[in-house]
């Protein structure tokens, strides 16, 4: 039997000082949060602020731990914090062509992409936490 391959990723639901909501345009799939794939000897934690970084310019910390989503027919496990901007400079990049910090529902609707919608509102319910949602 051949050794299992996941992939495991990690993002932030990043909301600043008026409860605004940090959304980065990728070329491929819309409006979405930060994040992306843990690196070998990284933590996951670590990855949700070094992605931050990378994609958008914003330095962040991490306030809490929400969950998980494993998509378990890609073998993706995608671990989900809050975070909070604490530096840094929204900036574009080739993973975000565009960003911003949007009111909650105005970013919601934004949100288009597969289940990302239902990631930040995971998130956000704190009564949900600590979830696992497998699909």
């Amino acid at each position: 039997m051949p050794a299992p391959k996941h992939i495991v990723s990690a993002a932030s639901i990043i909301l600043n000082e008026n409860d605004e909501l940090l959304l980065i345009k990728g070329p491929k799939r819309g409006w979405e949060m930060p994040g992306g794939q843990v690196e070998e000897g990284e933590s996951i934690k670590a990855a949700a602020v070094r992605e931050t970084k990378e994609e958008c310019g914003v330095d962040i910390e991490i306030v809490k731990f929400c969950g998980i989503f494993q998509n378990l027919s890609r073998g993706i496990c995608n671990a989900l914090f809050i975070g909070k901007p604490i530096g840094g400079k929204l900036t574009t990049t080739s993973e975000a062509l565009e960003g911003g910090f949007f009111p909650v529902e105005e970013a919601l609707e934004m949100v288009t992409w597969d289940n990302f919608k239902q990631r930040i509102e995971y998130c956000l319910n704190e009564s949900n936490h600590p979830f696992l949602v497998e699909f």
